[in-house]
């Protein structure tokens, strides 16, 4: 804890100040399982408040956000990004501690966050509407205009970056926000929405109300004075914030994780296709919505992409987010223990570890530690090929030809992510169009964070869009306005 860097109060940030809250929570270091830091346990009384100051700040008497210009919103988003980048030592140890992801990871998340804050800081001045051929003595044009309030709900395996996506382009767009982080990671956040404050954001534009999923959590989703609501997190909670939602009958973004398959034929370059494969499994161990925690094979090929994977997981090491290892820690005991059952459930089942990485000597004994580990031959249907694990497992299938592999991709009700493996031309376009997923990546695989690509799911993953043009577009609506002519 001594070697954290300063941080924010144990507090919310309701207004442009800092506020205590009777009760406060404690963050634990998911390497060794220490403390790390008390954040705030904030109720609905201050889920009341910082929507008050967000309301206030959009269309009060002290409504100065809405009256900034769209280029005004973009040179403040910049200014930000900047700020960001000037203190991502900071932002990347707190990350690092927070969430137990290697250094080089959390590094890299910090970087992202600030592409996300530059990348609608140029789009805040180029949303814009349309004019619609009508009558004669009509002009008919739409206005692309903020929501108001969002609510925001984000996850704990990525606090910096989904605080980057969401937050920029609901700003850029207009709206002012009230954020409720992950209690499980939220340092960055913290230190984050400091930094905005430093850089001269309105008060009330963005409030932040850590706490209990279940406490703040459920007081912003049943709000009834917010305008929108963006939730990232499990299918089984994404349900209860809809409904709580769909009761003030308020729009809701919702991106809720996935079971994405790479598809491997015979032909594809295999020393990318394997390096990509095995990457895009360890990630944040694996705690990832997009992560490609699937991989079916042709069975031409089968017995010798398993063989050359099994070295591949066999050389990895996991450790202390610090040590930069390959592989960090699971975030908690509690998804420590899950992913434990549900392996033991597969071994009771006949499904055989055909490989596994190594735990570090230097790695904390009270660390929530899993070894990447690959499973072969895993049945149709079976749980690990179905449902999200969220660890760093990865579940290997065999298909004999295209129809069998699309086949065996929609085994799973996520539709968040695809990745396809081959050289031949028509097949990439023929996969592409019939794989039901949110982002289809061919020879690739999560194409370097995209921060200009769409991003969400189908099916059990969700609905909406985040990421890129659209994504900012996610956070305004239509109005029409019909002038006729005199």
């Amino acid at each position: 804890m001594s070697r954290l860097p300063v941080t924010p109060p144990c507090a919310a940030l309701i207004g442009g100040e800092w506020v205590t809250t009777p009760q406060s929570l404690s963050v634990e270091a998911p390497s060794s399982a220490t403390p790390l830091a008390e954040i705030a346990r904030c109720q609905s009384s201050q889920v009341d408040a910082a929507v008050d100051a967000a309301r206030q700040a959009f269309d009060g008497i002290r409504g100065t956000w809405s009256q900034w210009s769209a280029r005004q919103r973009g040179e403040w988003l910049y200014r930000f990004a900047e700020a960001i980048d000037a203190d991502a030592e900071t932002l990347s140890t707190l990350e690092c501690a927070d969430t137990g992801k290697p250094m080089r990871q959390a590094k890299g998340d910090i970087s992202v966050c600030a592409r996300y804050f530059r990348f609608y800081a140029g789009g805040a001045d180029k949303l814009h509407g349309e004019t619609i051929p009508f009558e004669t003595d009509y002009t008919v044009m739409t206005l692309r205009e903020p929501y108001g309030v969002c609510g925001q709900i984000i996850p704990w395996n990525y606090p910096a970056q989904i605080f980057g996506r969401c937050i920029a382009a609901a700003l850029a767009a207009g709206n002012t926000v009230v954020l409720k982080p992950a209690e499980d990671a939220c340092l960055s956040v913290l230190r984050l929405a400091e930094l905005a404050m430093q850089c001269g954001l309105p008060e009330g534009v963005l409030n932040v109300v850590p706490g209990l999923g279940s406490e703040a959590g459920a007081a912003l989703s049943e709000h009834s004075r917010i305008d929108h609501l963006s939730f990232t997190g499990s299918p089984a909670t994404g349900t209860l914030v809809t409904q709580a939602a769909a009761a003030n009958h308020v729009p809701v973004t919702m991106e809720l994780g996935g079971k994405s398959p790479q598809i491997l034929f015979a032909d594809a370059d295999m020393d990318t296709a394997l390096a990509t494969v095995v990457k895009a499994i360890i990630q944040n161990a694996g705690q990832t919505c997009s992560a490609g925690s699937r991989l079916l094979v042709e069975s031409s090929c089968y017995d010798q992409v398993v063989a050359a994977l099994s070295e591949r997981f066999s050389a990895l090491l996991c450790d202390a987010g610090e040590a930069d290892p390959d592989c960090g820690p699971l975030i908690n005991a509690r998804q420590r223990a899950k992913l434990e059952d549900r392996l033991a459930a597969a071994k009771a089942d006949g499904i055989r570890v055909a490989a596994a990485g190594q735990l570090a000597e230097s790695a904390p004994a009270e660390g929530h530690f899993v070894v990447p580990q690959m499973l072969v031959d895993v049945p149709e249907g079976h749980h690990v090929s179905c449902e999200e694990l969220f660890g760093p497992v990865l579940a290997v299938q065999r298909f004999n030809d295209e129809d069998d592999a699309i086949r065996l991709a929609h085994t799973s009700d996520f539709g968040l992510c695809a990745g396809i493996w081959t050289r031949d031309g028509g097949r990439q376009q023929r996969l592409a169009k019939r794989i039901r997923s949110g982002q289809v990546f061919i020879n690739d695989y999560g194409a370097a964070g995209g921060v200009e690509l769409p991003f969400g799911g189908m099916g059990r993953s969700g609905h909406g869009r985040e990421k890129g043009f659209e994504g900012l577009k996610s956070y305004t609506q239509i109005k029409t306005v019909a002038i006729r002519h005199g």
